[in-house]
């Protein structure tokens, strides 16, 4: 039988970064519990063809910043008089047509506040991916309606190798961490080559993301040290 995860299709440059992870005995459980998902019935988001969906639109060589997200929406929305899942394989970010989650409205509120920029009618945040943003879960697939659900698959190893590889082997990338449980990814990350940005989750739960200037803050960071910055307002 053919296991879905291994038909997803990842650059090669990202493959030989992460070759350790994809050859660890973690990774091979991670696909079990994916598999025996699927044999059971479950609707799982985002769609296989999505679930590395950051790497297969960030390119390698071009990244300047990853944004980390805990888990995909685990929710469904009409569009077009057909359900459609929240979760696209991007941290914080959702199909066009799927209405505009409240975390990602603060993001848009922010990004107004502190850049000017008019917020989109979209929650689609695939272009930033295509200029070097990292748009990462840290946990990539979940049961629908059932948050954390596949917290047990070990996808957590997964990416906190990706955090680990990405400092190792790149320079001057900017890590944002929003929230406590991002803040706790902070010692994977080398601090005296990358900014590592914090601030609370941008939840309405929360308090403080707003007045955070953290697009500000990355994009001073990347042109102190020759890069351009990131043209957030592309969406």
């Amino acid at each position: 039988m053919n296991i879905a995860l291994d038909r997803i299709k990842i650059p090669n440059d990202w493959k030989e970064l992460l070759r350790d992870e994809f050859l660890s005995p973690y990774f091979a459980d991670i696909k079990a519990h994916y598999v025996e998902a699927l044999q059971k019935g479950e609707i799982v988001f985002p769609k296989p063809k999505d679930i590395f969906a950051a790497f297969n639109l960030t390119p390698l060589d071009s990244l300047k910043v990853v944004i980390l997200g805990q888990d995909p929406y685990h929710g469904s929305a009409m569009v077009n008089g057909e359900l459609a899942p929240q979760a696209m394989g991007l941290s914080f970010s959702v199909p066009r047509g799927v209405p505009i989650p409240p975390s990602l409205k603060n993001i848009y509120i922010e990004l107004s506040r502190s850049l000017h920029i008019i917020p989109p009618t979209h929650g689609d945040l695939s272009e930033w991916a295509n200029q070097g943003v990292l748009l990462l879960n840290a946990i990539l697939s979940v049961r629908a309606n059932a948050p954390a659900s596949h917290k047990h698959f070990g996808w957590e190893s997964f990416t906190d190798g990706v955090i680990r590889a990405l400092s190792l082997h790149k320079e001057h990338l900017v890590f944002m961490l929003w929230g406590n449980y991002a803040k706790k990814k902070a010692p994977l990350i080398d601090g005296t080559k990358h900014k590592i940005i914090t601030a609370p989750h941008p939840s309405p739960l929360a308090q403080g993301f707003v007045g955070s200037n953290v697009f500000v803050e990355a994009n001073n960071y990347l042109a102190t040290h020759g890069q351009q910055p990131i043209a957030w307002e592309q969406l």
